[in-house]
């Protein structure tokens, strides 16, 4: 535990994690909206080859230099790359960071057929570090156990579909997304038994993630005024993106922080 401590605190101070440069527009309260160019800049855009070509298919966190977290569900046997201080997916901003991937660990307790049952979670080695400067930079990873209380503003950051089986966003987009605790969020008429206490659920009116979001942060500001990766955007409901009372339901990263520690420190 001592030792997780001291890399939870290194990460906090070298890397400075949680505090971006350019600071996020977060004064409306919308369905979404596009982000302030580069105020989430620990955003990144999980892309898979097809051919002679990459293409946008989840979010992710950068949580270290060479680390980005992302969902389990987002893994596959396909060839990926990273893609750090990105903004517009169709524009070459000549701010971005392409990088390789050295290696994908995802949770050994991750099932593909069973998204419900919990444990979506990955990581992915960076084949190179990021060059951290205004633009690229790192979320903090909360300790292990910590709670966000309910009704707690926290931010969903992606590049998912606008609306149900609608278009993927160009420009990164963000919508405030309040938490909803874990005994309002498994009540019969919500999610019920679906979410587990390794989850958390935040949105539930016509406010959501949606598809292409998948493995995105749930931002929520500590009381230290950082920023933390309080969540990793896992499924909403089959029903539509914004159905009421399915709000959109995160890995809840606390429950992973010893593992996600372990596997930074072992590979």
């Amino acid at each position: 535990m001592l030792k997780l401590g001291l890399v939870l605190l290194l990460a906090a101070t070298v890397y400075g994690c949680g505090t971006p440069t350019y600071q996020p527009s977060i004064s409306r309260v919308v369905n979404g909206e596009d982000a302030r160019p580069y105020s989430w800049p620990w955003q990144i855009s999980l892309q898979y080859k097809s051919g002679s070509n990459f293409y946008h298919t989840c979010g992710g966190t950068l949580i270290a230099p060479n680390w980005v977290m992302t969902a389990g569900h987002c893994i596959g046997s396909r060839t990926y790359r990273v893609v750090l201080g990105e903004y517009d997916l169709t524009q070459q901003e000549y701010n971005e960071q392409i990088k390789d991937v050295l290696r994908i660990v995802v949770h050994p307790g991750w099932n593909n057929n069973c998204v419900a049952c919990g444990n979506d979670v990955a990581l992915i080695k960076l084949a190179s570090s990021a060059t951290i400067n205004d633009k690229v930079q790192v979320s903090c990873i909360p300790p292990e156990g910590d709670r966000v209380a309910h009704n707690e503003p926290c931010y969903i950051t992606g590049w998912g579909r606008l609306y149900t089986g609608g278009p993927l966003a160009s420009k990164l987009q963000q919508a405030l997304l309040p938490v909803v605790d874990h005994p309002v969020c498994s009540q019969s008429d919500w999610w019920g038994s679906s979410v587990k206490p390794s989850m958390i659920c935040a949105g539930g009116d016509i406010r959501s993630g949606c598809n292409g979001d998948s493995g995105g942060p749930l931002n929520c500001k500590g009381r230290d005024g950082r920023w933390y990766v309080q969540g990793v955007t896992s499924f909403v409901s089959s029903r539509g993106c914004n159905t009421i009372k399915k709000p959109t339901v995160f890995t809840r990263t606390s429950s992973f922080t010893k593992w996600i520690t372990e596997t930074m420190l072992y590979y």
